[in-house]
């Protein structure tokens, strides 16, 4: 895919902080909120480097109280005049994403960025509090639930949809991994056979079923669940939720939404894998970013002007990226809405 971004020249190696000081003026001043901060990840070096350059209010956003303390005394040893306030989030409970919604708007009566970098990647079958499958349910559920919640603080009653204007957006971190898998509407919590026939009723419909897979990536445990098929999933929805959102949004309401693959990083995302699932994962990749690095894309997509005269949706290595046809289709984002107001049992006119 061509690009034209404000810096071509960004790569797999640019850093946050680079990409920040390129971006102040776009920073300076702005009220951004990032989920799933916590020590040494993607989300604490993203928040240091928004910090860097004066944002009006960060709002940090995490399930536990002891990691937000922590990222925040290293914001405010790096960065004294930051202003940041801390909320309480757990994804895979939607009373808490209500909760925290409603904490956010008592601190903060605008938004002008939200970072939905929170996730979960896990090879055993769990459930959120909803019975859910976790990982669709942390991922992508949790995630459209709370937006749609702030949205009235991300929309601009006076947008100009001229080439000048600076909306809102909206950042959703996937991964590279939606190649897996597309959203299995039939079955979204994996409780059938990716192919053929189960005892308890037909097979998944052939759009929908996962990638060919072969080691480690292809076992499944008795109940049917591959927890990398299960993430392939939820990383494709990520991004047809941002599909979803620039149907509604773009060039009316003043908000846009891209995603983003951040690279290869290693985080505590891949905390559950086995030794197998370990040295797998690693010979996926030549290049492994460290943290800095990692939040680079999501920066460029944050803060980037010139990627509103873009026609894609994805980003990777700080440039524009192809997705998956599936992970791209405006019916199968329509389709991923209608079911995800189902699972939150809301509907969001927008």
């Amino acid at each position: 895919m061509a690009s034209t971004l404000t810096h071509p020249e960004w790569d797999k190696e640019t850093s946050g902080l680079e990409v920040a000081k390129a971006f102040a003026d776009q920073i300076r001043g702005k009220n951004v909120l990032i989920t799933g901060v916590s020590p040494e990840s993607i989300g604490s070096s993203i928040a240091l480097s928004i910090a860097s350059q004066a944002p009006a209010l960060l709002l940090l956003l995490s399930r536990t109280k002891t990691n937000l303390d922590e990222v925040l005394k290293s914001i405010q040893t790096a960065y004294p005049s930051a202003t940041v306030k801390l909320v309480i989030l757990d994804l895979s409970s939607q009373e808490s994403v209500k909760a925290a919604a409603n904490e956010v708007t008592q601190l903060s009566d605008r938004l002008d960025l939200v970072i939905n970098n929170a996730g979960l990647m896990t090879l055993k079958r769990e459930w959120t509090k909803e019975g859910i499958e976790a990982q669709f349910g942390v991922n992508h559920v949790g995630h459209f639930l709370l937006t749609n919640l702030l949205l009235p603080l991300l929309l601009s009653p006076t947008f100009s949809s001229s080439p000048s204007s600076n909306p809102s957006r909206i950042i959703n971190l996937t991964s590279l991994g939606h190649r897996l898998s597309p959203v299995r509407f039939s079955d979204y919590n994996l409780e059938k056979p990716g192919k053929g026939h189960d005892g308890d009723g037909g097979e998944v419909p052939e759009n929908e079923r996962h990638s060919p897979l072969s080691g480690v990536f292809a076992k499944s445990g008795d109940d049917w669940y591959n927890g990398y098929v299960a993430y392939g999933q939820a990383k494709t929805a990520n991004i047809l939720f941002s599909v979803a959102l620039n149907e509604r949004l773009r060039g009316k309401k003043g908000v846009v939404s891209y995603a983003v693959h951040p690279g290869s990083i290693w985080t505590g995302l891949g905390r559950s894998l086995d030794a197998d699932g370990e040295a797998a994962i690693r010979k996926t990749s030549p290049f492994w970013k460290n943290l800095d690095q990692g939040a680079a894309t999501v920066l460029v997509a944050a803060f980037d002007l010139a990627l509103d005269q873009q026609n894609g949706v994805l980003l990777h290595d700080c440039q524009m990226c192809e997705a998956a046809p599936y992970a791209t289709d405006s019916k199968l984002a329509e389709r991923l809405w209608m079911l995800s107001e189902k699972l939150v049992q809301k509907e969001f006119k927008v």
